[in-house]
C-alpha cells in the first residue's frame, strides 16, 4: 500500500501536470533576478495587486544591475501603492550587493542568496529550487495550509515547535530532481483548490487520505497561537500652502513609511478637531507667531497595514510668512507627482486632482 507521503506527492504532481491551469508571468521563470523581485513583490501582496509591479519593474529594470543604478527616489516612485516599503529598501540594498560583491551575477548558492538583505528562508528556497532547482522546499502560508490539513498537524504553524516539525516535513516530501516543479505545485495547489475559506475538497485528488477532510477539521486547521493585535493611530497633515509651495519631508525614522515623503504630520492619539490641533503643541511652536488662513478640513481617511490602522486627516493652511520647518523642504504644488508618497495620501491627491483643494 502506498504511503501516504508518496500519495501526496505523487497526486499533487498529476494535478499539477494535468489539472493546473493557474497563469502568472513569473510562472516557470528560470531567470533569478526576475523569480527574486516577484517574490519580493508577493511578500503581504495578493497576486493580482503585484502582477502589474512586477510587469514595470522588469520593464524599466530589466536585469539586477538596472536596478541596482537606479535612483532610489525613482524605484519608491515605481514601487508605490504596494505598501511594506522596507520590501522595495532591502531589494535595491540587495540589488547593488549583487551588483558589487557578485559583479552583476545572481548568487547560486541557497546560502549566499538568504544572506541578501531582505531574504528569508523561503525567498531563497523559491529562488533556489525555481531558478537552480536546487533541493530546498518552500514554506509559505499555501504550503503551511495544505501540509497541516492533509497531514492533520495542529502544532501552531507560528512556533518554534512547530516552524522546525513543518521545515521537516515539507523537506521529506521533496521529490529528487524535482523541487521547482513540487514548489510551484503546492503553492498553486494551496491557492486554487486548498484555500483558507470554502475549500474545494469535492474535487481535490489528495481528499481520499486527507486527515482534516476526513475528521472535519478543515475549519480549525493550520493553527496560530498569536493573535493579531491592531493598533489605532491618528494623522492629522497640514498642507502648509505658501507661494504656492507645500512643505515636504522623507520619513526616516525606524517606523512605517520608511523613505517616502508626507506632509507636517501631527500625530494625536484620538480623532482630533481643527481646534485641538491649533492648540497642540506642534502647531502653535510652528504658527504661533504666524497669521495663517485655514482653507479646508478634509473627510477623514483610512488606510489599513497588517498591524495598525491609519485614520488620517487633510489640513491646508495658507500662510504668508515662511514658518520655520525644520527638517521639511518647499516643494512646488505641481510636482508632488516626482515624489514617493504612502498610499492614504496619494488617495488624498488623487481625490483632489492634486489641485489640493
Amino acid at each position: 500500500m502506498i504511503s501516504p507521503r508518496h500519495f501526496f506527492t505523487e497526486k499533487l504532481l498529476d494535478w499539477n501536470r494535468e489539472m493546473n491551469t493557474r497563469n502568472m508571468p513569473w510562472k516557470g521563470e528560470k531567470n533569478p533576478y526576475r523569480i527574486w523581485l516577484s517574490e519580493i513583490i508577493l511578500q503581504q501582496t495578493r497576486v493580482e495587486q503585484g502582477w502589474p509591479y512586477y510587469e514595470r519593474f522588469i520593464q524599466h529594470y530589466p536585469d539586477v544591475t538596472k536596478l541596482a543604478a537606479a535612483p532610489e527616489e525613482e524605484v519608491f516612485r515605481l514601487w508605490q501603492g504596494l505598501g511594506y516599503y522596507a520590501r522595495c529598501k532591502n531589494m535595491l540594498a540587495a540589488a547593488r550587493e549583487i551588483t558589487n560583491a557578485y559583479h552583476g551575477k545572481f548568487p547560486d548558492q541557497y546560502e549566499q542568496i538568504k544572506a541578501l538583505k531582505g531574504i528569508g528562508p523561503y525567498t531563497a528556497a523559491a529562488i533556489a529550487s525555481f531558478a537552480f532547482n536546487l533541493p530546498y522546499a518552500v514554506l509559505d502560508g499555501n504550503v503551511f495550509r495544505v501540509l497541516s490539513r492533509f497531514f492533520g498537524i495542529d502544532t501552531p504553524i507560528d512556533s518554534t515547535a512547530g516552524k522546525k516539525q513543518f521545515d521537516t516535513l515539507a523537506q521529506e516530501l521533496l521529490p529528487p530532481g524535482a523541487s521547482a516543479e513540487y514548489n510551484q505545485s503546492i503553492m498553486d495547489f494551496g491557492a486554487v483548490v486548498c484555500k483558507p475559506q470554502q475549500p474545494l475538497c469535492d474535487d481535490c485528488p489528495l481528499r481520499k487520505k486527507c486527515v482534516a477532510y476526513h475528521q472535519q477539521l478543515i475549519p480549525l486547521l493550520p493553527v496560530k497561537t498569536k493573535k493579531l493585535q491592531i493598533k489605532k493611530r491618528y494623522f492629522n497633515y497640514l498642507l502648509v500652502n505658501y507661494k504656492d509651495q507645500l512643505f515636504i519631508r522623507k520619513r526616516t525614522d525606524s517606523d512605517i513609511w520608511q523613505n517616502l515623503h508626507e506632509f507636517l504630520l501631527i500625530e494625536t492619539p484620538a480623532p482630533s478637531d481643527i481646534t485641538a490641533i491649533q492648540s497642540s503643541e506642534i502647531f502653535q511652536q510652528h504658527f504661533g507667531n504666524i497669521a495663517i488662513e485655514i482653507d479646508r478640513v478634509s473627510a477623514p481617511f483610512k488606510q489599513q497595514l497588517t498591524h495598525q490602522t491609519i485614520h488620517s486627516q487633510f489640513i491646508s493652511i495658507t500662510v504668508k510668512k515662511k514658518p520655520d520647518l525644520p527638517g521639511y523642504t518647499l516643494v512646488a504644488r505641481n510636482s508632488l507627482n516626482n515624489y514617493a508618497f504612502p498610499k492614504t495620501i496619494t488617495t488624498f491627491l488623487e481625490s483632489n486632482h492634486l489641485q489640493l483643494f
